[in-house]
């Protein structure tokens, strides 16, 4: 998928999220965390079935034949709101990013929550304890919970590279041997 295809697809996933997160505030005692189950659910029977996704994603299907689909598969299975969403989503010939649309609602109810998703590349595999140092030290400079990803890449030689909202926080001994090799370059 080329970037920009892929960021419209994103852009189009986080625009239903945002429109389903509305609709949620609207309706007082609809649990979110509800909605998010029955998103995630939906989005792991398409995936999980070779047949389903094909019938889904396969434009030579009316959208008669998709509600039809729907309707059978999870109009008693997920809550109303859900359903009424799925279907909205059919007609306008979105269902086949309701993988991506709970992903995003997933943020947006993060976000909502004060909850912030950060990912850590270290050299070397890091102990739990290390582990819990990072995760409060970032927690306390945010102000906010954090959710810690955790990666290993020895390339980065040594240090920390931190990804906050796609914010890059680049600690590593290889970025700095890069940047002194540009001012060595320029000098």
């Amino acid at each position: 998928m080329g970037t920009s295809v892929k960021q419209n697809y994103e852009l189009t996933a986080k625009r239903w999220a945002k429109a389903l997160m509305e609709l949620a505030d609207e309706n007082e005692g609809i649990s979110k965390d509800d909605i998010l189950d029955d998103l995630r659910e939906v989005a792991e029977n398409i995936e999980s079935s070779e047949e389903l996704h094909n019938a889904i994603s396969n434009p030579s299907v009316s959208t008669e034949e998709k509600q039809i689909i729907i309707c059978k598969l999870f109009q008693n299975k997920v809550m109303p709101i859900v359903y009424n969403f799925l279907i909205a989503l059919n007609l306008k010939k979105r269902l086949v990013i309701i993988g991506a649309i709970a992903d995003e609602f997933q943020k947006e109810l993060e976000e909502k929550r004060g909850i912030v998703r950060v990912h850590v590349t270290s050299a070397i595999e890091l102990n739990d304890d290390k582990k819990n140092e990072i995760k409060n030290k970032i927690a306390e400079k945010l102000h906010k919970e954090v959710i810690v990803n955790w990666d290993v890449n020895a390339d980065i030689i040594a240090g920390l590279v931190f990804n906050i909202n796609e914010t890059i926080i680049d600690n590593s001994i290889r970025h700095k041997l890069e940047n002194l090799s540009k001012s060595i370059m320029k000098g």
